[in-house]
């Protein structure tokens, strides 16, 4: 067998490439900056929007200068088809949507907007009150029209 000699003095080959790998400066691994985590807001006090349609109840909760802090629907509940306009399909998205609001804003106070006229008008504002949230007021605002429809043609005989 024959065995490699050792040898102390390596090849001027070896010195070149030595040299130059010790000249070259290594480049130190990039920093990346570190993802900052968005500091949740406390919100003690909300505007609790809740739209009631014949087919779906979305209660949206926002801070007093409308910016959304949670939301949730009776469809997003698990409810579907016809299901989803019932009360009861309404009551499950206002507790879903209070308890990521109180648990994520610490809301504790909240005024009520309601809109529509579907089944799910009382039933959200009534699990609202059951939430242990403190309702300051609880107004209507759905749409009131104003000046009807555009009347028909006259008949022409």
């Amino acid at each position: 067998m024959a065995e490699d000699k050792k040898t102390d003095n390596p090849t001027p080959e070896a010195e070149v490439t030595a040299a130059t790998e010790a000249e070259t400066p290594v480049e130190a691994p990039v920093a990346t900056p570190a993802k900052r985590r968005k500091a949740k807001r406390a919100v003690a006090h909300a505007n609790i929007h809740v739209l009631a349609t014949f087919n779906n109840t979305i209660v949206t909760v926002t801070d007093p200068k409308g910016n959304t802090l949670t939301t949730a629907s009776a469809g997003g509940a698990g409810f579907r088809g016809s299901k989803k306009g019932t009360a009861y399909a309404a009551q499950v998205a206002a507790e879903k949507a209070i308890n990521d609001a109180k648990n994520g804003f610490g809301v504790s106070k909240a005024d009520v907007f309601v809109k529509g006229i579907g089944l799910g008008r009382d039933a959200a504002v009534r699990s609202l009150i059951s939430q242990k949230i403190q309702v300051e007021s609880v107004r209507d605002v759905t749409g009131i029209p104003h000046g009807g429809v555009r009347p028909r043609k006259a008949k022409r005989n």
